[in-house]
């Protein structure tokens, strides 16, 4: 595994784990990403308002010794004791109907949170990731979408303090790089799914496998035409650790490249769960993308790195992780580690 930190000069890293921030870190990424970065020896401070985010995906922490949680909106001041050596910032929902629901906190955490955290690693003297979307596309001119593609995303729709709040987002950051030489590295991720999503979200997969296994028909919006291109979540951390050591400050496209029709993914979804489910059509919502496939050639070239598990074994985990959590009594709304108060700036 490729070393995720440089020492500092005076050698102070060698003394000490490496230590990350991470916002977002009770959501279905940040959660992962807490994991991975643990087992590759960080400290870590988990970040969280739990607006979207969901105690439970960290409730296996509690009284770990490099694991702290502060519960606080990024989008409001804090500070940070001690040093950072990465500042990651995965803080926004990120499915329509979240997003729908959240939309002012969609664009605070996307703006105001974004220039918190940035300002937080320039006093860090840190390394700052922001995890972007392939959201950032719109709805593509252009096939498979590159990193240099500048999107075709409607600013006034109602997706847009999602897209446009994280095209803001990259531009915050990309002017903090420029203007200031921090130290930054942009991922793009494409539709991302495993265990501990939100069943609820709104989002093909979850839609798709709570349908099923609930015996309900699974909703199609559209014809089922329009394409999607699944990354199980283990693919996308080790895009992300690698992504780490590199000094490319992105954009990078993380993504399973191979692209799939939402009528084909249903059906894998019922011959996986084996369900009698019918399948039933809806409008499709206005600005829905129609076509998501990514280049990942960036990725493979700077990073050595291309998705490993297919859709039917990431699925299977899926699912067997759905029917789990769909026998458990609902989540209680207090946090399942013991919070911090974030100090106000």
């Amino acid at each position: 595994m490729a070393k995720l930190l440089r020492a500092s000069s005076d050698g102070s890293a060698a003394r000490r784990p490496p230590r990350a921030l991470i916002a977002g870190a009770a959501g279905f990424i940040g959660s992962h990403l807490v994991d991975r970065l643990l087992i590759e020896g960080y400290e870590v401070i988990g970040m969280d308002d739990l607006i979207t985010g969901r105690p439970c995906n960290l409730a296996h922490l509690q009284g770990h010794p490099r694991f702290s949680f502060v519960e606080h909106d990024i989008a409001r001041p804090f500070t940070v004791d001690g040093p950072l050596d990465w500042v990651m910032h995965l803080a926004s929902p990120a499915s329509p109907p979240k997003y729908q629901q959240w939309p002012v906190q969609t664009l605070e955490a996307n703006s105001f949170g974004t220039h918190h955290l940035l300002d937080l690693t320039r006093a860090k003297e840190a390394t700052f990731l922001l995890a972007s979307t392939s959201e950032v596309y719109g709805d593509p001119l252009h096939h498979p979408q590159q990193e240099e593609d500048w999107g075709n995303v409607n600013p006034n729709g109602p997706r847009s303090m999602y897209d446009e709040g994280k095209r803001y987002a990259e531009a915050a950051t990309m002017t903090y790089h420029r203007h200031y030489g921090l130290p930054v590295r942009i991922v793009r991720i494409f539709n991302t799914y495993g265990p501990r999503m939100d069943l609820h979200d709104g989002r093909i997969v979850t839609n798709f496998i709570r349908q099923a296994l609930s015996g309900e028909p699974l909703t199609i919006f559209g014809d089922g035409s329009q394409t999607r291109s699944l990354q199980y979540v283990s693919d996308l951390l080790d895009g992300i650790v690698r992504y780490m050591a590199c000094d490319d400050c992105g954009p990078m496209n993380l993504g399973n490249p191979v692209e799939r029709s939402v009528s084909s993914i249903a059906q894998m979804i019922l011959h996986l769960t084996g369900s009698a489910s019918p399948i039933v059509y809806r409008d499709l919502p206005q600005n829905d993308p129609r076509r998501r496939r990514p280049d990942i050639s960036r990725a493979r070239a700077l990073l050595g790195w291309q998705p490993r598990i297919d859709a039917e074994e990431g699925l299977a985990l899926t699912i067997a992780a759905a029917r789990e959590a769909m026998m458990l009594p609902p989540e209680p709304f207090e946090a399942a580690v013991t919070p911090r108060v974030a100090q106000g700036a």
